[in-house]
């Protein structure tokens, strides 16, 4: 996907927080001209401008967003930055993340110094780059009650700043992803009111070969077996440094596809207990199944903290890729670990795609008046 030289007649997109280009992928795909992206993560970049990615004419500016402003961005891609259609970011999840419930010894939300310096910086940047739109993703515990100083910091600005914003979390198997990883999307437009596409797929739909009973019956959730299980085909592969389970590698081989550590508890009727019931991560021993789709893909590889393939072992790289939508042939730099933390953190390109047609259309069809009135709608009940 070598960047194609800037061309005017797309809309215009900044991207902050581009870690391994997820979202700029999907967005690229939809029409937009991602001109300018920045991570703090010098892996990040060499991955980002790969002659097979993006390639080195592709402006990514390495350093902290707070350093991030009109004259950096004027000066990193040689032009002005002129009007931006749109400003696109996800910030660090960790300080909004459910573990953070369990881990009492760190702040939460915008209390943690990394939530609120990036958020603010995100804020700070859509004020003075006023872009028609802004695109914000982060997981979907940024709307929880602990987390609300954020989430009402966020539709605060944003609509003081003029922008009718609409907001929703979303599970990316329901736009044919193979993957159940719910997300917090908010996407504000000037003068103009956003309307989140309708899934693709359901947790119900028509799988493949069934017969088609209803005229608008969607397609079944893809599965992680419809996703990857033709990268598996060799049962002689090596799976050195693939080892999972460690010292319970013999209890993962007997847990069932699409089951975790609970199987061996007394509650869940096991006769020889090894767990006590919710002891562990809800992940620990966490098997796919190749019936259903894959669980979110963490941005931490792990030999025991799932998903796990459902033949007992690590995923591999190319496997994770596959579940989070990015294309097979996309370069990533780095030890595994680093590949692996690049593609667990990202947004699937396929979802940003999606989105990212949405608002072009928008952004087509909508005639932008300063005297628009502007208000603030959820797409649905969070």
């Amino acid at each position: 996907m070598k960047k194609e030289p800037s061309n005017k007649t797309k809309p215009k997109c900044i991207s902050l927080f581009s870690g391994g280009g997820g979202f700029d992928i999907g967005l690229t795909e939809a029409g937009f001209d991602v001109f300018f992206a920045t991570d703090m993560e010098p892996r990040c970049r060499e991955t980002y401008i790969h002659p097979g990615n993006f390639g080195p004419d592709a402006h990514f500016y390495v350093g902290n967003v707070e350093n991030v402003n009109k004259a950096l961005i004027e000066e990193v891609t040689g032009a002005p930055v002129g009007q931006v259609d749109l400003m696109v970011g996800g910030p660090p999840c960790p300080p909004y993340s459910k573990s953070r419930f369990y881990r009492k010894d760190k702040p939460r939300g915008i209390n943690d110094p990394v939530g609120d310096v990036t958020l603010r910086s995100y804020l700070r940047l859509l004020n003075e780059i006023k872009p028609r739109a802004f695109l914000f993703e982060n997981v979907h515990g940024f709307v929880y009650k602990a987390h609300q100083e954020g989430f009402k910091l966020l539709k605060q600005t944003a609509t003081e700043l003029g922008y009718s914003i609409t907001y929703q979390v979303v599970n990316t198997a329901d736009y044919g992803v193979p993957q159940t990883r719910k997300r917090f999307i908010m996407v504000g437009l000037q003068g103009a009111n956003f309307m989140f596409p309708a899934p693709s797929h359901s947790e119900s739909g028509i799988k493949k070969g069934e017969q088609i009973k209803l005229f608008d019956a969607l397609p079944a959730w893809v599965t992680a077996g419809e996703a990857i299980g033709d990268l598996d085909t060799d049962e002689n592969a090596s799976d050195e440094g693939h080892f999972a389970g460690g010292k319970h590698h013999d209890l993962l081989k007997e847990i069932p596809p699409g089951d975790n550590y609970l199987f061996f508890t007394e509650k869940r009727g096991h006769p020889d207990p090894k767990f006590k019931w919710r002891s562990r991560y809800w992940s620990f021993l966490l098997k796919l199944s190749p019936d259903k789709p894959s669980w979110t893909i963490q941005a931490r590889r792990s030999n025991n903290m799932g998903p796990l393939h459902w033949k007992n072992r690590i995923l591999r790289i190319e496997e994770v890729k596959r579940l989070q939508t990015f294309p097979d042939e996309w370069f990533l730099a780095g030890t595994i670990e680093q590949q692996w933390r690049q593609v667990g953190n990202a947004v699937p390109p396929l979802l940003a795609k999606i989105i990212g047609k949405q608002i072009i259309k928008t952004l087509n069809t909508t005639s932008f008046s300063k005297s628009t009135r502007h208000n603030s709608s959820p797409g649905q009940t969070l």
